[in-house]
């Protein structure tokens, strides 16, 4: 069940380079979430940190959003360990920046950075959704009026949305680029602007066509389904699921809702060929092991290595 995004799947990468990629959500968050972002240059940080994460790592921005507590952004990476790559960089540069501006260096040790495939269309769109309803849960009135999030940069064509003066990053100064940027790297090839007040325009640091395509170019169908994402679902599949091991029962329950919506049936009527792609997609986003994905899809552990391309251990 490929997603509709495959069909023409290949992308200009930071570096350059033209590659086939994926899309992963990314998250930032620990089971017992602690304050991040404690007054507004700490978010600001934030967003210019991934960017900066996204450009060493070689992964494409689509969205994001900053609240308090947690990360949230989408990414198209050429695989999963370039996703975890990214997810492992934001990490380790905002607890240095959170270690030098506050002298505290436990804050992120308890957080988790992960990174789940979007295998289908339908949870691409719903965890776009998901990460944009995010700014609500921040205590925004509208996903408009919150400013760390890229729902700014969407449905404008790709247009700065910001009226005033625009400079570009690429021409900040040495000095100016770590005060303002937080980073010596090379960014001489980025194009991404700043508006007046320092801050990053979105539409020029996230891949708004990819969001834009995703929802057929109408931002109505893009706002009905922020309206009615189910929360729990996408946070038991993007959040929870990735981080804790559940019993059985529970775990059978998942892959049987992913195995119904996929091909409408229960994962014991599918047959050997869909039963493996639907486990390379469950080990991905599921914090699980051989074992329990040989009881749970009534393989031999030894297939299930196999297929998932690991050594017999």
């Amino acid at each position: 069940m490929k997603s509709r995004f495959e069909k023409n799947p290949y992308r200009e990468l930071p570096d350059g380079t033209i590659a086939k990629v994926y899309p992963f959500h990314v998250s930032l968050e620990g089971l017992e979430s602690k304050i991040l972002c404690r007054v507004d240059s700490d978010y600001d940080a934030f967003v210019k940190i991934i960017c900066v994460c996204a450009k060493r790592t070689n992964v494409i921005l689509v969205i994001y959003a900053v609240v308090s507590n947690h990360v949230h952004c989408i990414v198209l990476a050429i695989d999963q360990a370039a996703a975890n790559a990214f997810a492992a960089e934001v990490k380790r540069m905002y607890s240095m920046y959170f270690a030098r501006k506050y002298s505290d260096h436990s804050v992120l040790k308890g957080v988790d950075a992960s990174a789940v495939y979007l295998y289908s269309d339908y949870y691409l769109r719903n965890a776009v959704a998901y990460v944009v309803r995010n700014a609500m849960d921040n205590g925004a009135e509208s996903i408009q009026s919150y400013p760390w999030t890229g729902y700014r940069g969407m449905f404008c064509g790709g247009k700065p949305g910001n009226a005033g003066p625009l400079s570009k990053v690429s021409e900040l100064s040495r000095r100016e680029k770590r005060r303002i940027m937080h980073t010596d790297d090379d960014l001489s090839r980025v194009r991404w602007l700043l508006n007046a007040d320092n801050t990053l325009e979105p539409a020029t640091i996230c891949d708004w066509y990819y969001v834009e395509d995703a929802f057929s170019n109408e931002q109505s169908y893009f706002l009905r389904l922020i309206g009615g994402v189910n929360r729990a679902e996408m946070q038991s599949s993007l959040i929870d699921g990735p981080r804790v091991k559940r019993p059985d029962t529970d775990f059978l329950r998942t892959v049987n809702d992913i195995s119904t919506r996929w091909f409408q049936k229960p994962i014991q009527e599918l047959p050997v060929e869909k039963k493996a792609k639907l486990l390379q997609y469950v080990s991905l986003s599921n914090r699980t092991d051989p074992s329990q994905l040989a009881r749970v899809f009534e393989f031999k552990r030894e297939e299930v290595l196999r297929l998932l391309g690991q050594k017999n251990r």
